[in-house]
């Protein structure tokens, strides 16, 4: 027990002490990397709407009311258009569920998302946005990028993330609650080595974070991202080595198209999967 404890604090003083050395050359390709990336604008559509579900506008079933909050991510960043973004690829896939077609009449959406908006931005927005008329069935959150390049702490983080939850429930009557898993950003294009390995290693700890309190919280859920199949998938039956580029922006930051829509099919399995528990 001692030997292993003393192993624990070994590395951690190491992995300590290597930050501290390459603190400056972290600083510097981090400085070098905000100014040439491309600063990629948010995806021209439509962040609202309504679509029915079937020919009969006038049935009892209820409408599922749908939002998207967050970040760049949340926004769509890295599409042309809300149609190719994360909201613009998930509408299709839920509307092709049937069980979203047996169970409610209309699905009504709206996307509340700004690139660059960590949790406490977030957090701010949705106590400044009004109360809904209707209360929200299923609020996707996108939370953590920025966080995780603006260096917050992980006390600070865990408040936010809490604070959020509660807000969510409270004043927008969220029923289910999901929170998509961080990236790996140590696999970002835009990232060089080792800033990469420093702020991956960041992300992995936010997201550690983030998984625990998801599950000590009731209605909330965790989507861990399956980044390893969306690009195995992808690169299925082509030759060469394997493309994983193809899965980001241009660049090499925010997901590409084709991400969004994996993305979207997995978490329309999910929020499928969890109003069958909450409806049945």
């Amino acid at each position: 027990m001692v030997a292993s404890i003393n192993k624990k604090t070994t590395s951690k003083v190491a992995a300590v002490a290597k930050d501290m050395l390459l603190a400056p050359i972290y600083l510097y390709q981090g400085n070098r990397t905000k100014r040439n990336t491309v600063r990629l604008p948010e995806p021209e559509g439509e962040r609202h709407g309504y679509v029915q579900l079937n020919g009969d506008a006038d049935s009892i079933l209820p409408v599922l009311n749908l939002m998207l909050v967050g970040d760049s991510a949340a926004a769509g960043v890295g599409s042309q258009t809300q149609a190719d973004a994360l909201a613009g690829k998930l509408l299709p896939a839920l509307q092709d569920k049937p069980t979203i077609q047996i169970k409610f009449n209309a699905l009504k959406w709206s996307v509340q998302a700004t690139t660059g908006h960590t949790s406490f931005d977030i957090l701010r927005r949705l106590y400044v946005l009004p109360t809904p008329d209707q209360s929200v069935d299923v609020m996707v959150l996108s939370v953590g990028v920025n966080d995780t390049t603006a260096n917050v702490s992980m006390s600070k983080w865990q408040q936010q993330i809490q604070e959020i939850i509660v807000i969510a429930q409270r004043k927008f009557g969220v029923q289910t609650l999901i929170f998509l898993s961080l990236p790996l950003m140590e696999q970002m294009p835009a990232l060089p080595v080792p800033l990469n390995g420093y702020v991956g290693l960041k992300a992995a700890q936010l997201d550690k974070v983030l998984q625990r309190i998801c599950s000590e919280s009731e209605g909330v859920h965790y989507m861990a991202t399956d980044w390893a199949s969306m690009i195995a998938d992808y690169n299925k039956g082509k030759d060469g080595p394997i493309e994983k580029e193809a899965m980001f922006a241009s660049d090499g930051f925010h997901p590409s198209s084709i991400t969004y829509g994996y993305w979207a099919l997995q978490l329309s399995d999910l929020i499928t999967e969890l109003l069958d528990d909450s409806y049945s």
